[in-house]
């Protein structure tokens, strides 16, 4: 008899992109597997569920991928390579810091005609080279590989084939799993074909709780690698429990809990015999230290000593 999970990738379609992006995700983690590298896939962005298969409208969260882009971008100065998985038009590494206006207010116009100029303003010069040179360096170096999901179906299948790729990694392999991802959908079959129409009246829809994709993610794709997830909760009071919960079932190695209403300062890590807490002061809030600074290095640091007792 199948799992629930296995009924969900029989019953649902791969993107239409899968097989280009699974040939990227193999290149990428084979490069760097032979150079001995540790490789860390990065999930970010919240993803949506369809409401028709020639989807208008759709439910989705309030995830922009902030924890997601600038976690990446401290895996890149630990000298990770990493797979970005993100949802479509979610915030990215490095354009992350100049989204939208801002970005265009650091630009200069120079109108000359034929030999018009673009330049950045002087005053933003130094804000923008160390993110530039960043970049550039991750790019030049072939460090970071992006690949993008919109529906909650393309997250899981991207996410199998990208943990399929890692296997080979043995230890070396991390998984920081930031995505949020939606614990209801329909199910494909249960799913008209064309736009709902509101002349009908309010929609009856049926939502199905999603399978848990941890569980054959620790077991079966990539049974030895170092796996993160996170735990938002509004009740904090029950964080922990849940967060210890979620490791007693699924057996991977660390949850991150946090509230929302303080995620930005304030996160704990469970493992499955102990927990602490990471703070940001007010000091360090000044300074424009973001969480995600401490919470990778936590787990860079976890991630050594567990390479240390697990051979492969």
């Amino acid at each position: 008899m199948a799992s629930h999970w296995e009924e969900f990738f029989a019953t649902h379609l791969p993107p239409s992109d899968f097989e280009d992006n699974r040939i990227l995700l193999k290149e990428f983690c084979d490069r760097h597997n032979k150079c001995g590298q540790r490789i860390v896939l990065v999930t970010s962005g919240g993803t949506t569920v369809p409401l028709e298969h020639n989807t208008v409208r759709f439910v989705d969260n309030f995830s922009y991928g902030t924890r997601g882009a600038a976690s990446a971008e401290y895996f890149l100065e630990h000298g990770y390579s990493v797979v970005f998985m993100h949802r479509l038009n979610s915030l990215e590494p490095f354009t992350r810091q100049f989204n939208g206006q801002k970005f265009m207010d650091m630009l200069e116009l120079h109108d000359r005609g034929p030999n018009t100029t673009i330049t950045v303003k002087p005053d933003s010069v130094d804000v923008l080279a160390p993110v530039l040179a960043s970049y550039k360096a991750a790019q030049d170096a072939g460090k970071i590989l992006y690949v993008n999901f919109t529906t909650v179906s393309d997250y899981f299948w991207l996410l199998r084939a990208a943990c399929e790729c890692l296997a080979a990694c043995g230890p070396r392999a991390l998984l920081y799993l930031a995505a949020a991802v939606s614990d209801f959908y329909v199910p494909s079959n249960q799913m008209p074909t064309h736009k709902i129409q509101s002349g009908a009246g309010a929609p009856n829809i049926q939502l199905q709780l999603v399978p848990k994709m941890l569980a054959p993610l620790v077991s079966l794709w990539v049974p030895h690698a170092y796996v993160v997830s996170f735990k938002l909760e509004t009740d904090e009071s029950i964080l922990i429990r849940k967060a210890r919960d979620s490791l007693n079932k699924y057996k991977h190695k660390l949850v991150i809990g946090n509230a929302l209403q303080t995620r930005r300062t304030r996160v704990v890590f469970v493992t499955s015999d102990s927990s602490y807490e990471i703070v940001l002061s007010r000091e360090q809030i000044l300074n424009g230290m973001e969480i995600e600074d401490i919470i990778v290095s936590n787990i860079v640091l976890n991630h050594t000593e567990f390479m240390k007792t697990h051979k492969y």
